[in-house]
């Protein structure tokens, strides 16, 4: 459906961060209280390029924490295509596989339209598409031990394993990249999710918007 003055082009809001920084209760909360407005939750984590020629150990041993392991140029197409009011498939990905999976989901236009992710204020053509550019700076320590449990938990990691990623590739690719890309923000939001005030003042910002 093209963009009329009855379907005018939606908000775009990127939440970044490091890795267990909070970025996914943020988005939640977000959508939980613009839950008047139509909203659409994306994850760049579904954009993890497909590697069918390497085998699950290869698979495993590639560094996911570099720009360069994402397809962003996917995503900022899909940005495109819902602000002009069209719906998009967005990718799922396997994270115990190592592997993009079979299906899609379907995405609808929104009134707002939430990004999340580690590395989206990292990449040009995606922190260009943001409207309102939000970082969750969470202490190093806390970020650690959340991605721990995430992986064990959800995604059928091993310690070692993670302790192996960590050291090899998370931490220093975020100082290379996480880090610096937070001067792109609007918004830096301190202790992640727990920063009640801080969250209300971004959705009334973005209440305001709307509005506007």
């Amino acid at each position: 459906m093209p963009e009329s003055p009855s379907t005018p082009r939606p908000l775009v809001i990127g939440i970044a961060g490091g890795t267990g920084a909070g970025k996914t209760t943020i988005a939640r909360t977000v959508v939980a209280e613009l839950a008047g407005e139509s909203v659409a939750l994306i994850e760049h984590d579904h954009y993890y390029r497909d590697r069918p020629d390497l085998e699950f150990e290869a698979r495993a041993l590639l560094n996911y924490d570099h720009p360069d392991s994402l397809e962003s140029e996917l995503l900022a197409d899909h940005l495109d295509t819902l602000c002009r009011c069209e719906s998009i498939q967005r990718p799922n990905y396997d994270f115990t596989l190592h592997r993009r999976t079979d299906h899609t989901t379907r995405v609808d236009p929104a009134r707002v339209v939430v990004v999340e992710g580690i590395l989206i204020f990292a990449e040009p053509a995606l922190r260009e598409r943001f409207d309102v550019k939000v970082f969750v700076d969470t202490p190093a320590d806390i970020r650690v031990l959340r991605r721990i449990r995430r992986d064990m938990e959800r995604r059928a990691r091993q310690f070692d394993d993670i302790r192996r990623q960590y050291l090899k590739t998370v931490r220093p690719m975020h100082e290379a990249f996480v880090e610096p890309s937070r001067r792109f923000a609007d918004v830096i939001i301190p202790e992640g999710g727990n920063n009640k005030v801080a969250v209300e003042m971004v959705v009334e910002r973005l209440r305001k918007a709307l509005r506007g």
